[in-house]
């Protein structure tokens, strides 16, 4: 692999020219601009640029966020890191924003430096390689995290898959209960630290005060109720991976505090001045759209742009309808195992209806609902005989309209969306009753056939 570096410093030059070549890596050098771009257009075997965002006696980055377009206009396959001080992080959150894959400041530790290399070269396919995107394709599906392998996740599968052996830091999006938190565990068992510890940190549940002593530990006597010595989350995870959930939680004083580690890996532990390093790779998660609180100004850009290398968004249930049949499946299997129980099938009806249903909860709530009916419902014998036994749609019933029917109080949007909800489940739950006689449904709704149409159009049934 070669890499271009560009920086007016000869000396800083020199200085990664032997540490890359120290790590087998080819390296051209360049100390301004037009000739990078000269290097670029002449050079095709060059596969990563390593450079610095200020040239001459400029100090205001805007030749660095120049050279930086014109690279990516020549060569946008072609990673950028960037190379800058730490009071500049602003201006590489700038070169984030125009198209450059990370950075890192400046004066650099050499073992996250090559961490950094190393990610962007696993991350980015390269013709002069033998790579390309489909590689994903031929990687193993990670679905086992999941405990099912879901039709609507072939995608997430491909990049999970396409990830898991790198270092990158993963930023996993989706309302509660969508199963984020098993796609960061199914990352962790296929990476290459899956001999290391796994430690999850629910940051919505820790204070600004606790933060520091939470994550980075503390001496004894560091302040008044420290009676003895303790190890920080970090700690406990070197070597493997930290999974930081609910990171849209944390307040922006404690977010500063999080940066500095994440872009140097180094800490200190309260009471102590010695600085401490760690190796650890980060899964972030949240269901909040951290987009948006970076234009609130309540969440850190730079810090945003450290978290998000590579993002993965989960769909809510109610998106995803076509994976239900696979779950309940699953989720039936193993409570029946837990329970002691002869394993139950849902039947065609009992599917229908929980398809049906808003599920606001997602994948959690879908488990709940079946691990209940296991323990109270009144299982049928199959029409198929062989001793087979059936979840039907009343089994489910009367207690997702415990959970389901919203109160009926309040006027304006909300109530009708409420009461559209209720609607769209009585309508399947009777045309499941009714095996899909819709003559029969309408029957027994007291509406006409061609009512029953309209709401099945209406409601996408």
């Amino acid at each position: 692999m070669k890499i271009l570096v560009v920086d007016d410093d000869k000396n800083i030059c020199y200085s990664l020219r032997r540490l890359l070549e120290y790590n087998g890596y080819e390296v051209v050098l360049t100390e301004e601009p037009k000739a990078a771009i000269r290097v670029l257009q002449d050079e095709p075997a060059v596969e990563l640029v390593l450079m610095d965002m200020n040239f001459s006696h400029s100090t205001d980055g805007e030749e660095g966020l120049t050279l930086l377009k014109q690279a990516k206009l020549f060569r946008p396959d072609v990673p950028i890191i960037l190379m800058t001080a730490w009071g500049s992080i602003d201006l590489a959150v700038r070169g984030m924003r125009a198209g450059a894959f990370d950075f890192i400041t400046k004066p650099w530790n050499a073992d996250v430096l090559m961490e950094r290399i190393r990610t962007a070269k696993s991350l980015t396919p390269s013709p002069l390689r033998g790579e390309g995107l489909s590689a994903a394709k031929d990687s193993p599906l990670l679905g086992e995290g999941l405990g099912v392998r879901l039709p609507s996740l072939s995608c997430i599968y491909s990049t999970m898959s396409r990830i898991a052996p790198t270092n990158a830091p993963v930023l996993i999006t989706g309302e509660s209960g969508t199963g984020k938190e098993l796609v960061a565990e199914a990352i962790h068992r296929q990476s290459k630290r899956a001999g290391g510890p796994f430690v999850k940190v629910n940051l919505g549940g820790i204070s600004s005060s606790l933060f520091e002593s939470e994550m980075f530990g503390h001496k004894k006597g560091a302040f008044t109720d420290a009676l003895t010595d303790r190890a920080g989350r970090f700690e406990l995870a070197n070597g493997g991976t930290i999974f930081l959930d609910e990171i849209g939680e944390l307040s922006l004083a404690s977010q500063v505090k999080l940066l500095r580690v994440l872009q140097d890996q180094t800490y200190e532990v309260l009471g102590d001045s010695r600085t401490r390093r760690t190796d650890v790779r980060v899964i972030c998660a949240t269901n909040a759209d951290l987009r948006a609180m970076v234009r609130e100004h309540t969440f850190r850009e730079d810090l945003f742009y450290r978290i998000n290398l590579v993002g993965i968004h989960l769909p809510p249930l109610r998106e995803r309808r076509e994976d239900i049949p696979m779950l309940v499946e699953y989720f039936l299997t193993g409570a029946c195992q837990q329970a002691g129980l002869p394993v139950l099938k849902a039947s065609t009806d009992a599917i229908a209806y929980l398809q049906s249903l808003p599920f606001p909860g997602n994948i959690r709530e879908l488990k709940n609902m079946v691990e209940r009916a296991v323990l109270l419902a009144s299982p049928q014998p199959s029409p198929k005989g062989e001793g087979e036994r059936l979840l039907t749609a009343a089994d489910f019933m009367n207690e997702a309209a415990q959970h389901f029917t919203p109160p009926l109080e309040g006027t304006g949007e909300a109530s009708s969306r409420s009461l559209s909800s209720v609607e769209r489940c009585t309508i399947a739950a009777c045309i499941a009753r009714c095996g899909g006689n819709l003559s029969l449904a309408a029957k027994e709704l007291g509406i006409s056939r061609g009512a029953l149409y309209r709401k099945i159009e209406k409601y996408g049934l």
